[in-house]
């Protein structure tokens, strides 16, 4: 990740159908609504929608 940052912190997107996740940051001041991003999920070998996580 870049060093840089300013305000980024780290958020989880889990998968809506298996229990893999990724780990990304977010300006959670300039984008303060939940993420939903369609991703490939190696355990199920296919694009699916992943949300980020509660914390």
């Amino acid at each position: 990740m870049a060093k840089n940052d300013k305000g980024a912190q780290p958020v989880r997107l889990k998968s809506t159908e298996s229990g893999h996740f990724y780990s990304i940051r977010k300006n959670k001041k300039k984008n303060p609504t939940r993420l939903e991003l369609r991703k490939y999920d190696p355990t199920l070998q296919k694009h699916v929608l992943y949300r980020e996580e509660k914390k």
